[in-house]
This record gives C-alpha cells, structure tokens and sequence, in this order.
C-alpha cells in the first residue's frame, strides 16, 4: 500500500489528477527557470527539492549517512546555475527521477514498515503531491 500511494503520489495514474512528475512533464528550461517574483522558488528549485527530499528519505529508511546526494548543499538548489538549457534542466529531471527509484527501491524491501517508516513514506508522498499543486499553478501563471 505504502509503494502504491508512493508511486501514485510521483507517476502512476491516480484519481486527482497531475501527480509530480506529471507536473512537469512538457516543461522547457524556459518555464523551469522562470519565477513569479524576486526570492519566490520556481519549476526547477522544486523539483530539485523534491528530489532532495526523497534522498533524505531514503537515508532515513536505510540509516546511510549524509553527504551522498548528487548536488552540494540541502534542501533548495538554485536553478539555473548558469544558462537555463534544456540538457541543463533535463540532467536535473534526472535526478528527481533516480531518487525516487532509489527511494522505491528501498521501500519495495520492507517487509513490515514500523509506524514511524510509515509515517515518513506517506509523509514523502504528500510532499510529491504539495509540490506537485505548486508547480501546476506556476505552469498557470507562466507568462505566454
């Protein structure tokens, strides 16, 4: 069940709607880098953070230290770091998507999540989707 609002939280088809990966599915570099005002996050910080976040996870789950995220830092990344390129933007799409196969792949080997891994998986599930939401009303905000 946990693997189930996992997945259906980040790509699988569920009954809300756009889940995260949905979300930014069809987006350019351009929209990605865009902000809706000075100091707001915009598509990419997100999405990075939302990787960022599965990473912590993951950690928590198998107790492996910290320091083996693929970027340096924590928690919000600013992006772009230079020109907002499509390889730029799609490179970091692709660490949103292998830390969510690593962290699936963790929660896939538990037998019988404690409480408190419960928790904290459905606890990642729900941030998929709070981001999700944010970046399907930046995408609505994106000047055309």
């Amino acid at each position: 069940m946990l693997l189930e609002l996992l997945d259906e939280a980040f790509d699988k088809k569920s009954w809300h709607g756009p889940n995260l990966r949905g979300s930014i599915r069809g987006i350019t570099a351009q929209q990605a880098a865009w902000r809706p005002g000075p100091d707001r996050h915009n598509i990419w910080e997100l999405t990075l953070h939302a990787a960022y976040w599965k990473y912590v996870v993951r950690r928590r789950l198998t107790g492996e230290k910290r320091g083996s995220f693929e970027l340096p830092g924590s928690n919000f990344f600013t992006r772009p770091s230079a020109e907002a390129t499509e390889t730029a933007w799609k490179a970091d799409v692709n660490i949103l998507i292998a830390e969510h196969r690593k962290l699936r792949a963790v929660v896939s080997k538990l037998a019988a999540p404690s409480r408190a891994q419960a928790h904290t998986i459905r606890g990642i599930a729900a941030h998929d989707l709070y981001h999700g939401g944010q970046i399907r009303l930046l995408r609505r905000l994106y000047p055309r």
